[in-house]
């Protein structure tokens, strides 16, 4: 392990049988770092992540954690770990306030520090005016963010989160977003496990993807993101449907490919650098104005598309009928 990594993942497998749920992955993720650990339902996300918090055994392989043998030793690796499952594990009948005490009592934390430390997480988490509301009260969104705290009450090293934004509403979601930029920034190392491909780009240093239970791909999204071929793509949006111009247009631009798209817009494709006059001066002879010419960058999603040939968004659809990451 080196100076720099938390966690060291080495030829880790489990198998159910004559299944195997996660076929010898390696990855090591650095410390104060965001690591998102992606694929489609049925990939071995949450079986990745229920090893290393010690919820499940592996079949082979090893898990090193900040020096700890994860395998052999977890409840000393548990204690430097926050755990939030893709269910919460909190208390219906209890309030926001009493739910953390106890998370903490289980950590052996003084009452006075836990109690004080409830109080600092409530307000952090925006929920001191639900403190004292029973759980079962809670919305969705709050559920997920009293989770997440009950997590951190111990101020743990490293923060295991399983499809910590699925289901809650877009500004809940956004908040969470926030708090685990604002928890690296405080040098927590996090560990997330995702379907939202988007919010991985958007707050992920790394990604692994796990696709039938190998990884197929792993680097920082800028590496991956390099790594698509994307060429140039340039969006056109016009005062006019742009479909009968398509092959006129390939023809004007050699090496081009051009895609109508509905609402009066085309995105045309090249290797190379796209020139748009002749492009706007075709159109224009035709009648027709361009009031939009946007040029197009690679996104973690089309990365994905490419690696693994699902499509994000029906892993996503198909991943709430079924339950996530399993």
């Amino acid at each position: 392990m080196s100076k720099t990594d938390i966690v060291t993942v080495t030829n880790l497998s489990k198998r159910y049988g004559s299944i195997t749920a996660v076929d010898r992955i390696s990855f090591s993720i650095c410390s104060g770092e965001i690591f998102g650990f992606l694929g489609p339902n049925g990939a071995g996300k949450t079986t990745t992540i229920n090893m290393m918090t010690g919820l499940a055994r592996p079949t082979a392989g090893s898990i090193i954690i900040d020096g700890i043998d994860a395998v052999r030793n977890i409840k000393k690796a548990q204690s430097i770990m926050g755990i939030v499952p893709d269910e919460s594990n909190l208390y219906d009948e209890m309030d926001g306030f009493d739910n953390l005490c106890f998370c903490g009592a289980l950590y052996g934390m003084p009452r006075a520090a836990r109690e004080s430390r409830a109080r600092e997480l409530l307000e952090q988490f925006d929920l001191l005016k639900a403190g004292n509301r029973p759980f079962k009260a809670y919305s969705k969104g709050m559920r997920r963010k009293l989770t997440i705290a009950a997590a951190l009450i111990h101020e743990p090293k490293i923060l295991f989160l399983d499809e910590p934004t699925t289901g809650i509403d877009v500004e809940s979601a956004r908040q969470i977003r926030n708090l685990l930029l604002n928890l690296r920034l405080r040098g927590t190392t996090i560990f997330l496990t995702t379907h939202y491909i988007e919010e991985a780009e958007r707050i992920c240093d790394r990604v692994a993807f796990i696709v039938e239970g190998r990884i197929v791909a792993e680097g920082s999204v800028s590496k991956l993101l390099g790594s698509t071929g994307h060429g140039h793509a340039i969006r056109l949006t016009a005062d006019a449907a742009l479909e009968p111009f398509v092959c006129e247009l390939q023809a004007r631009v050699p090496g081009c490919t051009v895609r109508a798209e509905p609402g009066h817009a085309a995105t045309v494709v090249s290797k190379e650098r796209i020139p748009l006059y002749p492009i706007l001066q075709y159109l224009d002879e035709q009648g027709v104005s361009v009031f939009e010419a946007k040029e197009l960058t690679p996104t973690l999603e089309d990365v994905f598309v490419k690696i693994t040939g699902i499509e994000a968004a029906e892993s996503r659809k198909e991943a709430r009928k079924v339950g996530i990451g399993r």
